[in-house]
């Protein structure tokens, strides 16, 4: 766990005249638990090397969120902006059931009461990613759901609006009517840059030239990404961005927690995930052998090892938060950087368990 840096003295002045005494106190510097680091470009967005995911924030049958969370949840994102982290991803289809927005109504609720922000609410970057649903069926439909993200987050304009899976592989002509909903919502200033998420290779150069033609520029691609998940595809998706100056956003980059050195074969967390760590822990042994190995040499965590990586491969990782433990642990994976020879060593070690993530079922070609 990451340690926090603060003064611990406090400086009085005393000015002595007509026997009145002025006393004077100053309170001590807070200093972030990591000193401050370079943002790295997004389009046209400045944003930290690591943002955090807010998934778990409304999901009860996954992570087995609840309201008495939202306090802790409130703190973890206080501890994040004190300590440079600016971008934060959500979208309108988090949560479960009636919760469904919660996500995304807790992150405006935290921007709006943060004391730190007071006056510089649109230093945070808030990327969102609206559902292809169904019945969003037209343009407009698209631009009336990124407006009613704007609502339940209580801000004028998002900083990336994405949409969250391409529907190439089922209704074509539905895909070409939401890429038209994002260039309007770039046209009508509601989102400052435009990003995908869940796209394959040869969709995502598709939206991009097609958004290059309509004048909007494809800020980022959101996808999975990790030391559990480097296939083919997933490193041809990050060759294509380099190659058109995409960002790519790695989501999961712990594997939903199997990086984290905490599971195995006899220790299963609760509920849906139990099902997919039964299948692929037993198969990790040389990954996690060979995270725990370089995490101790470094005196860091394994999950900060895996978060590390993902930073060295030119990515913006979003682990997801639930509590300040959360967020202080992730802040260790900044403020250095892994040997080339130890990113090998983990890519070695990927490659020889036998086991590797199950893709996102949204995710195209």
């Amino acid at each position: 766990m990451a340690l926090t840096l603060s003064t611990t003295k406090t400086f009085t002045n005393i000015n002595c005249s007509n026997n009145t005494s002025n006393i004077t106190t100053f309170k001590p510097l807070k200093l972030p638990l990591f000193w401050p680091w370079q943002k790295v470009k997004m389009g046209p967005l400045s944003v930290s090397p690591m943002g955090f995911g807010t998934w778990a924030w409304g999901n009860q049958l996954l992570w087995g969120y609840q309201t008495s969370m939202d306090d802790q949840l409130q703190q973890a994102f206080e501890l994040a902006l004190e300590n440079g982290i600016n971008l934060f991803d959500t979208a309108d289809s988090y949560g479960t059931g009636r919760l469904n927005g919660q996500s995304e109504r807790l992150l405006g609720k935290f921007i709006k009461e943060s004391q730190g922000l007071k006056g510089k609410q649109n230093e945070v970057v808030v990327a969102t990613k609206f559902a292809a649903y169904p019945w969003r069926l037209t343009s407009g439909q698209f631009v009336n759901a990124c407006r009613a993200s704007l609502d339940r987050l209580q801000i004028d304009q998002l900083g990336i609006g994405q949409l969250h899976w391409s529907t190439a592989s089922y209704a074509p002509l539905q895909e070409l009517v939401l890429w038209d909903g994002l260039v309007q919502m770039y046209e009508k200033g509601l989102v400052r840059a435009v990003g995908v998420s869940n796209y394959g290779p040869q969709q995502l150069v598709k939206i991009h030239d097609y958004l290059k033609t309509r004048g909007v520029p494809l800020c980022s691609a959101q996808v999975q990404f990790s030391l559990l998940s480097m296939g083919k595809e997933q490193l041809e998706i990050k060759s294509i961005c380099d190659e058109l100056g995409i960002r790519l956003i790695s989501y999961s980059p712990l594997g939903l927690g199997m990086l984290t050195g905490k599971y195995s074969s006899s220790k299963l967390p609760t509920g849906p995930r139990s099902l997919l760590f039964r299948q692929i822990l037993p198969g990790l042994e040389p990954l996690l052998l060979a995270l725990s190995e370089i995490a101790k040499k470094r005196g860091k965590t394994m999950p900060q090892v895996a978060i590390n990586w993902c930073i060295c491969k030119g990515t913006v990782p979003i682990p997801g938060i639930k509590s300040v433990r959360h967020v202080e642990d992730n802040l260790g994976a900044l403020g250095w950087k892994l040997t080339n020879d130890e990113q090998l060593q983990l890519e070695y070690a990927a490659k020889e368990s036998p086991k590797s993530m199950i893709q996102n079922i949204f995710q195209t070609r």
